[in-house]
């Protein structure tokens, strides 16, 4: 304790010696030449900056923090028992992957709701979250209290998205080393949608876009993709095994029919292509061919693109019941919708996904949402 109590009354007795040094070296100084004056000056200002300086950052109440602190999220209210499993995921269990392609460091509660309802409803399996902004090699994460929520998951990983690594030993290697690429209007999307494909390709398992609220363990959907709609396929969820021939032509498309220039070529088109291809189809239907499953709309795209509004409008539970009973997961379209302001707490269908889907999430949207209105009172 007295070792504390010196080492805190140290600055204290700097401060006090500082001024006697300096009035010390004000006679000498003025003793001297008269251009010795400009050298005082300097010295008082640099002083007086220094202790302006350190002043304002030694002291963290005197500028709010850049992101919640780790310490605000209790795991043991967060993570239900029953997920804290002591052996952690089963080796047997497809991985479920999530990809972030630009530099964002500072989840959303979308992204944050996403990959807890998966870890949530895939309790066996490993959540594995990969993001281009974190950096390669490093051991801890940014102080945001997204990454501390999802800590607590013990399914979870993030890592960082090393592209190059990702992309070498496929057709998309050279795709990606041409500079000229990042300079298109649609990069990070078709960035995305590359990932996606090789993901699939390479280790299999479920692949999920940030912008899903998982209701169901999507296991037993295998080599399936989504009908979205209007004769399209989307690929917002994928879910094949390794080294499948499907993925495999998805990869080869992407290269001999590239434009980067037109929105969703290289995405839910060229699924759609290739599976047209895959069943000699003219149009997509609910169907399965050669192994390879075309999902009805609601069992992961059950509000349409053009109704995505929906999702804030109020909804009784018999009605959200009977909107989600054949439905896996639900598609937010965050491109249209991010901008939407969301009511928590309140009876529109988003909240009440978030409320049973991704409870933790959910609850640090209560409390920041109770914080500003004490705000702006």
């Amino acid at each position: 304790m007295m070792a504390v109590l010196s080492e805190e009354a140290l600055p204290v007795e700097r401060m006090v010696r500082m001024p006697s040094c300096l009035l010390k070296l004000t006679r000498v100084v003025l003793s001297h030449k008269p251009w010795a004056l400009f050298i005082l000056i300097f010295v008082f200002v640099s002083f007086a900056y220094h202790k302006f300086y350190w002043g304002i950052w030694e002291d963290p109440k005197s500028r709010g923090p850049p992101y919640s602190l780790s310490a605000e999220i209790s795991c043991a209210h967060s993570v239900p028992s029953s997920l804290n499993i002591a052996g952690g995921p089963t080796p047997s269990a497809a991985n479920v992957f999530f990809v972030e392609t630009s530099e964002q460091t500072s989840p959303s509660y979308l992204f944050s709701c996403s990959v807890e309802s998966a870890a949530r409803t895939h309790p066996a399996s490993r959540v594995v979250v990969l993001m281009k902004g974190l950096a390669k090699g490093s051991v801890s994460k940014p102080k945001h209290w997204a990454f501390s929520l999802l800590s607590c998951f013990p399914n979870v990983e993030i890592r960082p998205l090393d592209l190059t690594e990702l992309f070498s030993g496929t057709p998309l290697a050279q795709w990606y080393l041409k500079p000229q690429r990042h300079r298109e209007p649609h990069f990070l999307p078709v960035l995305s949608d590359a990932c996606r494909i090789v993901l699939m390709w390479k280790f299999g398992g479920i692949y999920l876009d940030t912008d899903f609220i998982v209701l169901k363990n999507l296991q037993n959907l295998t080599n399936a993709l989504g009908i979205q709609g209007d004769d399209v396929l989307n690929g917002a969820f994928l879910s094949f095994n390794p080294k499948h021939e499907f993925m495999e032509l998805c990869m080869q498309d992407f290269v001999q029919n590239y434009n980067g220039w037109v929105w969703g070529h290289q995405g839910p088109d060229l699924l759609t292509r290739v599976f047209k291809k895959w069943c000699s189809l003219g149009t997509i239907k609910s169907m399965s061919c050669k192994g390879v499953s075309a999902l009805a709309p609601e069992v992961v795209y059950p509000i349409p693109w053009q109704d995505w509004k929906k999702l804030f409008e109020a909804v009784s539970a018999l009605e959200l019941h009977n909107l989600l009973k054949n439905t896996y997961a639900v598609h937010v379209w965050n491109k249209l919708s991010h901008e939407t302001k969301l009511e928590i707490p309140s009876q529109a269908l988003l909240a009440q996904l978030y409320s049973q889907f991704c409870p933790a999430t959910y609850a640090k949207m209560k409390q920041d949402s109770e914080e500003l209105s004490r705000r702006a009172v």
